[in-house]
């Protein structure tokens, strides 16, 4: 596995308003130049929220287009169609587990234009998948109880999930050997609820089958919640990036300094995601949100966390995804990662040309 070390480039999470793909592929290359990534357009159909975008393939799923929504419809002969499913996956059989078209616009054209263009700014392509945990919880079967809570049921939506990972790997290395795939796990922040009844050692087990496919077509995974969550947790996996809301939720990463010196110390990347997908966002200039950022690593410096390692360790991104965003919005959510990861470099530059004098 390749060593990470950032250093403060923007990254984003995948979801962008638009109707169109390639106006979403090129707002990614105009302001993410180093790590564009495949952008998901939850607008343009239902198909492309992002639980069914990765249902295809999946055993038992049952679609409907009037209310877009689906379910997991267990009302058959489950073990017939389990039997076919896992002839699937022993054979490993990944052009199965592709993400069609209907369901990701915005990779097929992401994947076009790199190809055609070959971009030379760029040095790591992102995609992304949703994760398992917030997939299990998210989706019902037809008593409307999530399926996470079916063992058997859930260990085909697991390994469904492995083997999409895979494929988009080895897709996205067509354009550049660097990989980064984010798993999206916004019900981590209800981890340790009374909503949710699942263990540690179940959330462990259920992310690391994901995070070991990624290592095993050897990119790059990382972990986005953008919410408060048992970070402790999280970092406890294997997980090389931890992508965290810290415009609203960045105390919650102080309580967990010891984990996060040990993190940082086997080479984790803390992607810090700095700047706001709320409402607030046009109060906020790369001025402001670059002295929100080096006061939070003072904050983490004065806990006794290494400064160097967590500016080298370092992706700077927005908070959360931008698909419920207007196109002005989110255009500003990325012109302002850009100028804010670009003011944060020249900060860090300038400081180490002083010192050197």
């Amino acid at each position: 596995m390749k060593r990470f070390t950032p250093a403060c480039l923007p990254a984003a999470v995948g979801s962008f308003p638009h109707l169109h793909p390639y106006d979403a592929v090129e707002l990614a290359l105009q302001y993410l130049p180093e790590i564009p990534l495949w952008p998901q357009l939850p607008n343009t159909d239902y198909l492309e929220s992002m639980y069914i975008q990765f249902s295809g393939g999946i055993p038992f799923v049952n679609l409907d287009p009037e209310k877009s929504k689906m379910h997991m419809d267990l009302q058959r002969d489950i073990y017939g169609e389990l039997e076919k499913f896992y002839e699937r996956v022993i054979e490993e059989d990944l052009d199965y587990f592709a993400i069609e078209r209907p369901y990701a616009r915005g990779f097929k054209a992401f994947m076009d234009r790199l190809w055609r263009t070959k971009p030379e700014s760029v040095k790591w392509v992102k995609g992304q998948v949703t994760g398992p945990v917030s997939f299990g919880l998210m989706i019902t079967d037809h008593r409307k109880r999530a399926i996470i809570y079916n063992e058997e049921v859930f260990d085909a939506v697991l390994k469904s999930l492995v083997l999409k990972t895979r494929w988009q790997v080895q897709q996205l290395k067509r354009l550049k050997s660097n990989v980064i795939i984010f798993i999206d796990e916004p019900y981590l922040s209800s981890f340790g609820s009374a909503f949710i009844n699942l263990t540690k050692e179940q959330v462990l087990q259920y992310l690391g089958e994901v995070i070991d496919a990624v290592h095993q077509e050897n990119a790059i995974a990382g972990i986005h919640c953008c919410g408060n969550t048992d970070w402790s947790l999280v970092m406890e996996t294997e997980t090389d990036i931890i992508n965290f809301d810290a415009y609203d939720y960045f105390q919650g990463m102080t309580l967990y300094i010891d984990e996060l010196k040990r993190y940082l110390k086997k080479g984790g990347v803390l992607a810090w995601g700095i700047v706001p997908t709320l409402g607030n966002i046009e109060e906020e200039t790369s001025k402001s949100l670059t002295a929100n950022f080096f006061n939070y690593i003072d904050i983490l410096v004065d806990k006794g966390v290494s400064r160097s390692q967590l500016l080298k360790q370092c992706l700077i991104t927005p908070s959360c995804g931008m698909g419920t965003m207007k196109y002005s919005q989110a255009e500003l959510v990325l012109q302002l990662l850009s100028e804010t990861s670009l003011l944060v470099r020249k900060n860090i530059a300038s400081k180490k040309r002083k010192k050197a004098v």
